[in-house]
């Protein structure tokens, strides 16, 4: 009996052992698939991070240029506008020697020599206040000594400056976000070489359960990451069908 028992024993041990290896070779066969798919996946990820990251740069490199023309500009306009403001200071200076020489006329009844000089006041403000000034100058009330007491006046001069400096801080807040977020495209497209390094180490590992690890490792990775990189916001202006029209 013990030598059938034995022979029966061994005839169902390689039957096992035949078993084992098929399921480990169609598990080998089923990883390399694996393998090979999210190694298309993470390469296609890969270049869209890429290409994306890029789109910000460039998006970052015109946001820079663009404020950095605006500010200029900007401050040209407001030293020119601070020139127009003292110009006008000097001009309503002698405007008020003007009007106090028509009040002396005016005190000594010289009438005609009053009106003359009130003209002399007309023509020389038209000729030399800027708009701002003559616009004051006639929305001035009987308790105010000057046009600049006018509410906003001065503020008027430099409105125009104003207004593209802050374009130019707004621009500047673009290109600065543009380069944040191209940034992490980086550190998405580095974290992408890493997933595809470990599924290209894959085939090295022996045992089917080191290369399982490895291989679940790796996917874990990927989708961590691609769930990342799609939080990300896409850059401005961005259609992809632009691209094809």
């Amino acid at each position: 009996d013990t030598g059938p028992q034995s022979e029966t024993e061994r005839s169902m041990a390689e039957e096992n052992k035949t078993t084992e290896a098929a399921e480990e070779k169609k598990g080998e066969g089923l990883i390399e698939i694996l393998v090979a798919v999210f190694l298309g996946i993470t390469a296609l990820l890969t270049a869209w991070a890429s290409w994306i990251g890029s789109l910000h740069g460039g998006n970052q490199a015109t946001n820079y240029t663009t404020s950095n023309n605006l500010a200029a500009e900007g401050n040209s306009m407001y030293n020119e506008a601070m020139q127009t403001y003292l110009s006008d200071l000097m001009v309503w200076n002698t405007l008020t020697e003007y009007e106090f020489d028509k009040e002396i006329a005016l005190v000594n009844g010289n009438d005609e020599e009053a009106d003359l000089i009130e003209e002399k006041i007309q023509t020389y403000l038209d000729d030399n206040g800027s708009d701002i000034l003559v616009e004051a100058q006639s929305q001035m009330t009987d308790d105010m000594t000057s046009p600049f007491d006018v509410e906003g006046m001065t503020d008027k001069y430099f409105a125009d400056a104003e207004d593209l400096l802050k374009q130019s801080e707004e621009v500047l807040e673009q290109g600065k976000k543009d380069n944040t977020n191209g940034d992490r495209f980086n550190l998405v497209n580095v974290i992408y070489s890493v997933v595809l390094f470990m599924l290209g180490i894959v085939g090295v590992f022996k045992h089917l359960p080191c290369r399982a690890a490895v291989l679940a490792i790796a996917v874990v990775g990927l989708i961590a990451t691609t769930i990342f990189m799609f939080t990300l916001p896409m850059p401005t202006g961005f259609n992809f069908a632009s691209f094809f029209g």
